[in-house]
């Protein structure tokens, strides 16, 4: 069985000032966002300019940080946080939900959309192929904070790995690193492929929901469940209910855009 290696949760301090390893993976992830929408825009597959790029960057930060926090509140840990609302702005503790910022990504694009008449499905074709490789970095995070740890495994599983945070010695499943192959590097590339070329309005947009719903769906199976407003579950997670209707949502949108293509 392997140990997780128990990494210090800062990754350098300066003075005062401790900059952690998790906010060091958001800056990777908006870092990454920039450099592959601006490659998009190189190849003329981007309806927005480079400067228009950095303000939806800031946009979808806002949409990440406040839709990923209330999320984590609202679904998770509603009664932890009545009974310490002072926590609710400790992100740097981690405790983001990605169903929560995908929401305030939405929102955060419906708003930039409306105020520089851009489509808004146009939108989100582009920056889906921009996410996954940012999520893979949100859970690399995870995995160094030790957080989020999988399921109980069986000790011959070569990578089976003991979680110390978890409060027991029993040798698990390294879930965040299943998130970062399924949720980041398979649907990146995934999506990059679909999206090298001329699509229908929202297939791109249909097929992310469909790739990320799916991924974590199975992903799911894996990890510790969360209690979640539904309760502790090992049979459907609170991540399983809340990936569902982006699922169905997905199916439905593309094949609604395939077949406004064929009218």
């Amino acid at each position: 069985m392997l140990l997780h290696p128990q990494f210090d949760p800062v990754a350098f301090s300066l003075g005062p000032l401790s900059v952690h390893w998790y906010g060091l993976m958001y800056l990777v992830a908006f870092s990454q966002f920039i450099a592959l929408g601006r490659l998009r825009i190189r190849q003329h597959l981007a309806p927005v300019s480079a400067e228009q790029l950095d303000d939806l960057l800031f946009y979808g930060v806002l949409g990440v940080i406040l839709g990923g926090r209330l999320g984590q509140v609202l679904f998770y840990e509603p009664t932890y946080y009545l009974a310490h609302p002072l926590e609710i702005l400790a992100v740097w503790k981690g405790g983001m939900s990605f169903h929560g910022g995908f929401l305030g990504v939405l929102i955060a694009m419906a708003l930039w959309a409306r105020k520089s008449g851009c489509n808004w499905l146009t939108l989100t074709d582009f920056i889906a192929p921009l996410v996954p490789l940012g999520l893979a970095a949100g859970r690399i995070g995870n995995f160094i904070n030790g957080e989020l740890w999988g399921r109980i495994a069986d000790p011959a599983l070569p990578w089976a790995m003991v979680f110390p945070q978890s409060g027991s010695l029993e040798p698990r499943h390294p879930s965040q690193l299943y998130h970062v192959g399924l949720e980041g590097i398979a649907l990146f590339i995934l999506l990059w492929w679909y999206s090298a070329r001329a699509r229908p309005r929202g297939a791109i947009s249909g097929l992310f929901l469909i790739g990320y719903g799916s991924c974590r769906f199975i992903t799911e199976f894996f990890r510790e469940p969360d209690a979640g407003i539904f309760g502790h579950s090992y049979s459907i997670s609170m991540g399983q209910w809340l990936s569902l209707p982006m699922l169905l949502a997905g199916v439905a949108l593309l094949a609604l855009a395939y077949r406004k293509k064929s009218l």
